[in-house]
């Protein structure tokens, strides 16, 4: 299916912009650090069917292995996270990630309003929604770490019960699944984001439309940068 009649890409997927209108988005380090991220996201979810999903676990079998890679991958998850830490980008996109601004709680009240116009969106170089879900996902992947270790060594805090921990561990990794399912939709609504977590850049229009305070920044950046070599 094409997007439009004498179009050559599909629908649903965005043109590598223009050189001369692109913005870069995101550093070689940070695509890395997002990337393995996802996948040991998706290894730690997908032995954690094959452990938990009865129907799975008889097709795959192998629980040990499955048991012990999940372990793994569940414990080198914040990995990439550190390792990403040596890059100025990451950290400086980590500090964005942090701060809340006045137009993200507008951000927020377009959401619930159900305005879903760019204008009533602003957003910097992350929207409201992109915080909060680093935020969260954060959060969870430290619960999800700390369960996991006292599943793993009992005898690691022998006032916490191994039941509870498996209660906690189990009822946060469905919410994992919903929220990380959600992130992935957005993710494919949106070829033009995607092209930037790919190649690191995006079309200026694009940054214009959905995270223009951001744009701003960067034109500031530059006529700075510009200023010093002056």
């Amino acid at each position: 299916m094409r997007s439009t009649a004498g179009s050559t890409a599909p629908t649903g997927t965005a043109m590598r912009p223009d050189p001369s209108d692109r913005v870069r988005r995101f550093s070689t380090a940070e695509r890395i650090v997002h990337r393995a991220t996802g996948y040991l996201m998706l290894v730690c979810l997908v032995t954690a069917a094959c452990l938990y999903l009865g129907p799975l676990a008889q097709l795959v079998g192998r629980r040990h292995l499955m048991a012990t890679v999940h372990e793994w991958s569940g414990i080198s998850l914040p990995l990439p996270f550190l390792l990403g830490l040596f890059s100025a980008d990451f950290r400086a996109d980590l500090r964005r990630l942090n701060r809340f601004a006045v137009y993200d709680r507008q951000w927020l009240r377009a959401v619930r309003r159900r305005r879903t116009s760019p204008e009533a969106r602003p957003a910097g170089k992350f929207n409201a929604g992109q915080k909060l879900y680093a935020g969260w996902i954060a959060g969870a992947v430290l619960v999800m770490m700390s369960t996991g270790l006292l599943m793993w060594f009992t005898g690691l805090l022998p006032f916490i019960s191994r039941t509870s921990a498996i209660f906690v561990h189990d009822l946060l990794a469905w919410a994992i699944v919903f929220v990380v399912l959600g992130h992935m939709r957005k993710a494919f609504e949106d070829p033009d984001a995607r092209l930037g977590m790919r190649t690191g850049y995006v079309s200026r229009s694009w940054a214009q439309r959905y995270h223009s305070r951001w744009l701003r920044e960067e034109r500031g950046n530059g006529v700075a940068e510009r200023a010093d070599e002056v």
